[in-house]
């Protein structure tokens, strides 16, 4: 199953700048954007499927008038974010962090979807395609004379591995999935705290327009109230930990218990159970067991996570 081809919309933020924003955010369904200049055009990030970011890139083609396509760069590891990198053009520079691209190269979902999503994604004719060109801390490019600074937040958060794109003539923020706009965050390849501390540095650029990864995009004035919302689901999850290591509950008892309150509303709710195996793994000093933690979320869920890729 796919969503209609007008399901996805790509919006000019700015002068060329174009955020490409897939409703409804759910799994495997995110954003992406492009930023344009005098000699061609700059890619933020791709889709998890052919179909998908085939769709996204003619898209662009059509809002810049076939511009080349010189530069992308990947916010973070996550298929829906890169497995389409394969479908740029041969002569397209990749760019991203270095523990994003160790992460992509080791990922072994692109080579075929378990059924632990129903329908079970099709991602149709991609490959690994990881970024050629890495940094660690922050890196600049240009597109024509507008300058594009990709930033890395100094620690995990989301995943090790996450970038934020920033135009800062445009105050344009491109922030992935360090920001979920109205549907639960994901941590269960990241920290809870690096994640909380995220959110101030976020914050601090100031920025007038902010394309998350995951749902509708936030201007300046939904900022502080998307943030806040993020803060208190952090702390909420946290706190469930916390009890459930005190009463000796593993993460999944731990959340059949929990009462989500204000998050209850928010569209892929199990994911307060991989976010608990995230919780107790940083606490015990442990790794997290990504296919437990995917079974206990089948589990509170009844069934295989929903996706409409």
């Amino acid at each position: 199953m796919d969503l209609p081809s007008d399901a996805a919309g790509l919006h000019e933020v700015v002068a060329g700048v174009y955020a490409w924003i897939q409703p409804d955010g759910t799994w495997w369904v995110n954003n992406a954007g492009a930023v344009t200049g005098r000699d061609g055009t700059v890619i933020v990030d791709t889709c998890a499927t052919e179909r998908r970011t085939r769709r996204f890139l003619g898209a662009v083609a059509a809002a810049t008038g076939g511009a080349p396509v010189r530069m992308a760069v990947n916010t973070h590891q996550h298929g829906d974010h890169a497995y389409g990198n394969s479908l740029l053009p041969e002569e397209t520079v990749i760019f991203g962090h270095i523990a994003m691209r160790e992460a992509l190269l080791a990922d072994p979902i692109i080579d075929g979807c378990p059924p632990m999503w129903a329908p079970v994604p099709d991602w149709g004719k991609v490959s690994r395609r990881p970024p050629s060109v890495v940094f660690e801390t922050e890196l600049t490019v240009f597109a024509g004379e507008r300058r594009v600074e990709l930033r890395h937040p100094g620690h995990t958060a989301h995943t090790p591995g996450d970038v934020v794109v920033w135009l800062p003539e445009e105050r344009v923020l491109f922030a992935g999935d360090l920001v979920f706009n109205g549907l639960t965050p994901l941590v269960l390849m990241g920290s809870l705290e690096g994640a909380l501390r995220s959110l101030d540095w976020v914050a601090g650029f100031e920025p007038e327009h902010v394309v998350p990864g995951h749902g509708p995009r936030a201007d300046a004035g939904d900022l502080p109230g998307v943030l806040a919302a993020h803060e208190r689901y952090y702390r909420f999850v946290l706190d469930v930990a916390r009890q459930g290591l005190a009463n000796g509950l593993p993460p999944l008892a731990a959340a059949q218990e929990a009462d989500l309150g204000e998050f209850a509303a928010w569209a892929d709710a199990e994911r307060l159970v991989l976010n608990l195996h995230r919780a107790y793994a940083d606490a015990a000093g442990a790794e997290v067991d990504l296919v437990t933690a995917l079974v206990d979320a089948m589990t509170w869920n009844g069934g295989p996570l929903p996706t409409s890729v």
